[in-house]
């Protein structure tokens, strides 16, 4: 697809909307990629490292589930009830992802009982039938941020979808939060970020946000620590999380 100098210049003179989609994508897409690419390089005759990258595709997948029963209980209903219909594929997408993610855990988890022998054909069927799902996800959610979008944007306001943004965000458990965060926050360009972590400061409490930083600070190079620490008015020292 090419898009010349024009069409950019018109992309940029449209006004950003509530997009519930976007950030939590970006965290789906780094958490898929990296599980990938960490099952296709372990050494399955490593006991202790496969039990790590069999580990994360179960957290990859349980957070998966997680997140499309989050999209079901209030993206799809604010959907149907203003456009009726308008969510069943991407719904219909939902029980079949549910199937496969099923199946991705069980895999993984027998991985580690598998005699050693056997291991190197077994994680090799794991990590294609892995890389199927991610390459369905990834077309998946570009589904989602499209025609769902528009068919969000066209029916609410940016401060309804922010409602409902916010009452998913708050139906959360604190653990799967912080992956959630994990995997967010250090895949965000430098503005994303900041602006995410602004927002959440004026929020949590100081030990709250702090555990945050802790969580994200690992997974930042230096540069990209030292531009958010002097976002956030924070001296840019290494291992600071807390102004």
């Amino acid at each position: 697809m090419n898009i010349d100098l024009q069409e950019l210049q018109q992309l940029a003179a449209v006004q950003p909307r509530e997009d519930m989609y976007a950030t939590i994508h970006k965290a789906l897409r780094a958490f898929m990629s990296d599980t990938l690419l960490s099952l296709g390089r372990a050494d399955v005759d490593d006991d202790a490292e496969l039990e790590r990258v069999t580990g994360q595709v179960v957290d990859l997948v349980d957070f998966c589930l997680s997140h499309l029963q989050h999209e079901n209980a209030f993206v799809h209903p604010a959907i149907e009830a203003r456009a009726c219909g308008a969510s069943a594929a991407i719904a219909d997408d939902h029980v079949e992802h549910e199937r496969e993610i099923s199946a991705l855990r069980a895999a993984a988890l027998g991985l580690r009982q598998l005699d050693h022998a056997l291991r190197p054909a077994a994680a090799h069927g794991l990590y294609r039938a892995l890389a199927v799902f991610v390459a369905d996800n990834m077309l998946h959610m570009n589904i989602e941020e499209t025609a769902h979008n528009a068919v969000l944007w066209s029916r609410y306001t940016d401060a309804e979808l922010h409602a409902i943004h916010d009452a998913l965000v708050a139906s959360i458990p604190p653990q799967e939060l912080m992956l959630g965060l994990r995997w967010m926050v250090p895949f965000m360009n430098p503005r994303e970020r900041l602006g995410m972590l602004t927002g959440i400061r004026a929020q949590a409490p100081a030990p709250a946000f702090a555990a945050i930083l802790d969580v994200v600070r690992p997974h930042l190079n230096e540069r990209e620590w030292s531009k958010l620490s002097r976002g956030l008015g924070m001296d840019a020292v290494p291992g600071l999380t807390a102004g």
